[in-house]
């Protein structure tokens, strides 16, 4: 195989798709539909059959001895003015992959590989991360979906009946699951971790579980000036107090907490803050250690209202379980980074990719990560060093012939369908 042609290829989509504020690859748009013809034009040259399904998923299959498929996956959209490596560079090394193995076997490796391109992985124009993957897997919602809406007001249903889908049927790509027996991904870390470390490649372990709620203090209007301080009932006062507690259970718990927004009423300078409404996320591999993270937080908020007179009401605004991958795939990707680099880390990942919705539906999974530079993604400033592309692609590649031999071993049931 060749990374450098791998890496040209990106580099061609960066400038066929991007300007000078980044990536413009936003799923269902021109952009988008111009980023589908530039994967395909790379596909065109190889003995693959390519369609697309209900859900709008891309698929380049070449056909193996074996009915049983490895699944090699990632998307081509972005965020808006976002980076150019982020989905991208895991559906072109894919098609590397593809290259290899259909040279090497004379158009007929031991098992079937599939190449997928998920749709609106990013989730920029309507909210909605993961489309494509979760329809595949079933656990979309509909309901929710029907009734999304892009800033501009055009409905999700309607953005899709433009580039030829129907919502309505989306989840028949579900039949794309058959024969599946591993997925693999590779994606750039998005974050500081591997980069802190020194090292160039991570095995990832799953993603992180999530609770979402928003959480409000009510306490009481006053005047500014005529009210004094120990007389005040101040919700903004018991909200503020829980910014530095949610490090502190974080620090705790090996996990992350995030409080994303604060709005206040009456929100005017001459009043005390009647009611403070804050967004709390938080995040933890382990189901366990984020339940007890959950059950922290709620605990301090109701201390923070008893001190300061107030009390608190709590919102659940989402909620996923930690999604743990393969474990013989997580041996395999260790295998394959240690070869390539000289040493393997296993981390976790805090935000949702594809993988998870493909590990829910029951297949195996593993994702390996790339460092970033900067620590930076969904910016025109992400980027990774060639050389640590290069390698990304090399390891990943030893990880597709690694799952290829697993899935071609005798007695091995991991399939689904």
């Amino acid at each position: 195989m060749d990374p450098s042609r791998t890496i040209a290829a990106l580099k061609e989509l960066r400038e066929l798709t991007g300007d000078a504020r980044g990536a413009q690859r936003v799923a269902f748009t021109p952009t988008w539909l111009k980023a589908r013809a530039f994967l395909a034009s790379k596909l065109a040259d190889l003995p693959v059959e390519s369609h697309t399904d209900a859900a709008g998923n891309f698929w380049a299959t070449l056909r193996g001895r074996s009915e049983k498929a490895l699944v090699i996956g990632g998307h081509m959209d972005s965020v808006p003015n976002g980076g150019w490596l982020d989905g991208c560079l895991n559906t072109l090394a894919g098609v590397e992959i593809l290259r290899r193995l259909a040279q090497e076997s004379a158009g007929v490796p031991p098992v079937t590989i599939r190449l997928v391109d998920w749709a609106d992985e990013e989730g920029a124009r309507f909210g909605k991360s993961l489309f494509g993957s979760s329809a595949c897997a079933g656990t979309l919602d509909l309901n929710e979906a029907r009734g999304l809406r892009d800033r501009e007001g055009i409905r999700l249903p309607d953005a899709l009946r433009a580039v030829g889908i129907d919502l309505e049927n989306v989840k028949a790509s579900a039949s794309e699951r058959t024969h599946a027996a591993a997925y693999l991904e590779l994606h750039i870390e998005q974050g500081p971790v591997l980069l802190d470390k020194g090292l160039v490649l991570g095995t990832v372990l799953g993603t992180f579980g999530v609770e979402r709620h928003a959480i409000t203090f009510h306490g009481q209007a006053a005047h500014s000036g005529s009210t004094p301080m120990h007389r005040r009932r101040d919700a903004f006062l018991a909200a503020a107090k829980m910014s530095p507690e949610i490090y502190k259970i974080a620090e705790r718990h090996g996990g992350v907490c995030t409080i994303g927004s604060c709005t206040t009423q009456p929100g005017i300078v001459t009043s005390v803050v009647e009611d403070c409404r804050i967004t709390l996320d938080q995040r933890h591999l382990d189901a366990g250690s984020l339940k007890t993270m959950l059950a922290e937080a709620r605990e301090a908020a109701s201390n923070f209202a008893v001190e300061g007179g107030v009390r608190v009401d709590w919102d659940r605004l989402w909620q996923i379980d930690p999604i743990l991958f393969h474990p013989d795939l997580i041996a395999l990707c260790d295998e394959a980074t240690t070869e390539i680099c000289g040493t393997s880390h296993r981390m976790p990942s805090g935000p949702l990719h594809d993988a998870s919705e493909v590990s829910r539906s029951g297949i195996p999974t593993v994702m390996m990560f790339v460092q970033s530079l900067h620590g930076i993604s969904h910016n025109k400033i992400e980027d990774t060093r060639e050389e640590h592309l290069a390698a990304a692609i090399r390891a990943f590649d030893r990880l597709a012939t690694k799952t290829i031999a697993w899935i071609a071993r005798p007695g091995n049931t991991a399939i689904f369908s």
